[in-house]
């Protein structure tokens, strides 16, 4: 017989842990806590949870790395709970993986119902997310790109040379399927710092990573430009 479900809250507030521990807890939900990044892998290693909790500001690392490191080693379901109510954080941390972003203060009822939510949606999303970590050769329009080996092999069977950062962009893009990415959250993922507007450098690697494609600006075919938002892979994107 299946255990409750479980939630690790990440936030260095005590107060605030003891308080949603409490409220989860009489939910129903078993609850641990963690107050820092290290901790946070600690509890992971120790057991899984269903669901995590994630502050963005804690003592020893940066909120957004953690859920891009969440997202990309693990299936579990993520919610941001922050004092950042910016809209550009708001849509770089689920750009991240997040699948729910809350900010404080907040009502606690709101904050279950978000999360029951979530888990909602991710008892069946999470199995897509576990097959393509299963799978680390991504295909899409006749091309094959193996995440674990680094390389990529054009339709043609012909192998072509990625720098890193084009690799992390292609990573990027296959991984968020036909999603629209947002430069800030481009570079936040590929290079892990912020943007500015005077910022080019993700419209020249989009440009670098086309060419090797096959393709640029005037034949956008497999990434295109979406208006005063960003850019999209457009090819449906398979693993294996």
């Amino acid at each position: 017989m299946p255990g409750p479900v479980s939630i690790l809250i990440v936030d260095d507030d005590p107060r605030l842990c003891r308080a949603l521990v409490r409220y989860f807890a009489r939910e129903g939900y078993a609850v641990r806590t963690a107050t820092s990044g290290a901790q946070m892998r600690e509890r992971l290693a120790a057991e899984r949870p269903d669901l995590v909790i994630l502050d963005l500001k804690l003592p020893d690392e940066d909120g957004f790395s953690l859920a891009r490191e969440l997202r990309s080693t693990t299936d579990v379901a993520i919610v941001i709970l922050t004092g950042k109510a910016e809209t550009t954080d708001k849509v770089v941390g689920l750009e991240l993986g997040a699948d729910d972003y809350v900010t404080k203060p907040f009502i606690e009822r709101e904050l279950l119902a978000r999360v029951r939510s979530v888990l909602r949606r991710t008892s069946a999303g999470g199995q897509g997310r576990r097959a393509a970590a299963a799978g680390s050769v991504a295909c899409f329009d006749g091309w094959r790109f193996d995440l674990a080996t680094y390389e990529l092999t054009s339709p043609a069977g012909d192998p072509v040379a990625l720098t890193p950062h084009e690799f992390q962009l292609l990573s990027t893009f296959v991984r968020h399927g036909n999603r629209v990415l947002s430069r800030d959250a481009i570079l936040e993922l590929v290079a892990g710092r912020d943007w500015s507007p005077d910022d080019r450098s993700v419209d020249v690697l989009v440009g670098k990573l086309r060419k090797k494609l096959g393709t640029d600006h005037q034949d956008p075919r497999l990434i295109e430009t979406v208006r005063s938002v960003g850019y999209k892979l457009t090819a449906k994107v398979s693993f294996e």
